[in-house]
């Protein structure tokens, strides 16, 4: 769940650094129910404009957990990812992503 935006917005975009709450877990896995992390949102149900004129629209909202220095927690990256976090500068994510939109 968004706590709140770092971009001192009301909401993130795609690319963008979020403050969250682990709503659900794995019992083996890294983060635990009821923590705060940072995340970087990798998936939106809002259309975002590209520099070609299409537009980009996932059926879901998804986001992978990051450390304060922008590295990801996890180890693997489900779902497609756009490739506009290369401009963003979160090619880490990408190496892990199974599909890049």
């Amino acid at each position: 769940m968004c706590i709140q935006a770092l971009k001192g917005k009301k909401g993130a975009r795609l690319g963008e650094t979020i403050v969250v709450s682990v709503k659900e877990a794995l019992p083996n896995g890294k983060a635990k129910k009821g923590n705060v992390y940072r995340a970087v949102v990798v998936r939106a149900a809002m259309q975002r404009g590209r520099c070609d004129g299409s537009e980009v629209k996932f059926d879901d909202n998804a986001c992978v957990l990051v450390d304060k220095q922008g590295q990801p927690i996890g180890t693997r990256v489900f779902g497609p990812v756009p490739h506009e976090l290369r401009k963003k500068n979160h090619v880490k994510i990408l190496t892990l992503a199974q599909h890049i939109a």
